[in-house]
């Protein structure tokens, strides 16, 4: 017999699947599509975004009328920091060995294969299923970046990627822009000569201080995750760069926090006498649905079939939707039950597991009625 979703769930956490470091899992993936007759059709994205594995597409042709759904995962996981032993405890699959348990993405990837093994062993009824997996989702949404979206016949489709009870459908996510900022100042011995120096790092850590950061208001964050710089303690440092992000759900919003960042930075440098250079990239855009869009509809409506009452929220992450939207699909992200994503307690119950192979089959059916 096939694996249940929660014995092929086990399966795939185990493997890491780092950023970038797919191949275990994408095999995996591509090995049980075609044992359900499937042909995978890997692109060349991996090549692209220097990833092991590209993404992996495979479609199911209609049985019946009705909208053809697209069905999206990642196959990355933050990187583990040790082995991933995935248990079950009162119900509950947990990592034994105390590093992340990888339930984001890999319940997801789960739960689509198996929603896809009973869909056509049972013979059901379908409007048309096409499913993707994507690599390096958790460093900036590449592998979605990378995909050729014009080889999808469906407009509509899920992907299930937040932490939060099932019954989530998330409406809208943020937009996001990332700062490369480097200080350049002077070298010079820090004990001999100090006067004669100009410390990269001392800018940095003005501009950083003048940095609204954490919420800074009720739709817009701002963080500074990464610092280097310097070569050792006597030594005045004359390279430091940070690397700060922005996000808001309004797109001028996060205009202005930007150009304040920008200010800020410029600010310290001048009153460090080091000059700075800022490197600024889209990270990706935002979106914004509404409850009667096609796509939230029958997300309500799969969810209702399965005794969920649909609750509504923004997120303040971004997931493959948001590719996808950007690029005029209507993908909607909904919440798989996943608990304490990215950290050691990560955790996910296998009645949740189980409950969205069940939702997955609804969306399905909704979307062939």
């Amino acid at each position: 017999m096939p694996p249940d979703v929660l014995d092929l769930f086990c399966e795939l956490a185990a493997v890491p699947s780092p950023p970038g470091g797919e191949r275990p899992v994408a095999d995996l993936v591509t090995r049980y599509l075609r044992d359900c007759g499937l042909e995978v059709d890997e692109d060349t994205a991996g090549k692209r975004i220097d990833a092991s594995a590209g993404n992996l597409y495979t479609r199911i042709e209609p049985t019946a009328d009705g909208e053809p759904l697209l069905l999206c995962g990642h196959l990355d996981t933050v990187p583990p920091t040790g082995e991933i032993r995935p248990e079950v405890v009162d119900g509950v699959v947990r990592n034994a060995a105390g590093t992340i348990l990888g339930a984001d993405d890999k319940a997801a990837v789960a739960v689509m294969l198996e929603a896809t093994r009973r869909l056509l062993a049972e013979n059901r009824p379908h409007a048309g299923v096409e499913l993707l997996f994507t690599p390096k989702e958790e460093v900036g949404l590449l592998g979605a970046y990378a995909f050729d979206q014009a080889r999808l016949q469906a407009r509509t489709g899920y992907v299930y990627d937040q932490a939060a009870p099932i019954g989530t459908v998330v409406l809208g996510a943020p937009f996001s822009q990332s700062l490369e900022v480097t200080f350049h100042g002077r070298a010079s011995h820090a004990g001999m000569y100090p006067d004669e120096g100009r410390s990269s790092i001392a800018a940095a850590a003005r501009a950083i201080a003048e940095l609204r950061l954490g919420r800074v208001d009720e739709i817009s964050t701002a963080n500074v995750g990464t610092i280097s710089g310097g070569t050792a303690a006597n030594i005045v440092p004359e390279w430091c760069t940070f690397v700060a992000e922005a996000r808001s759900h309004d797109e001028s919003r996060l205009a202005e926090l930007v150009q304040e960042m920008q200010d800020a930075i410029t600010f310290a440098a001048g009153v460090a006498e080091c000059e700075v250079s800022t490197t600024m990239r889209k990270s990706y855009r935002g979106y914004r649905f509404s409850k009667s869009d096609r796509a939230v509809s029958l997300a309500a409506g799969a969810l209702g079939r399965c005794g969920y009452s649909a609750s509504y929220e923004l997120s303040g992450g971004a997931a493959d939707a948001n590719v996808f939207n950007e690029r005029g699909l209507e993908v909607v992200n909904l919440a798989n039950g996943m608990i304490d994503i990215h950290t050691p307690d990560e955790r996910i119950a296998v009645d949740d597991l189980e409950a969205m192979v069940d939702v997955t089959l609804a969306l399905v059916d909704e979307a062939r009625a």
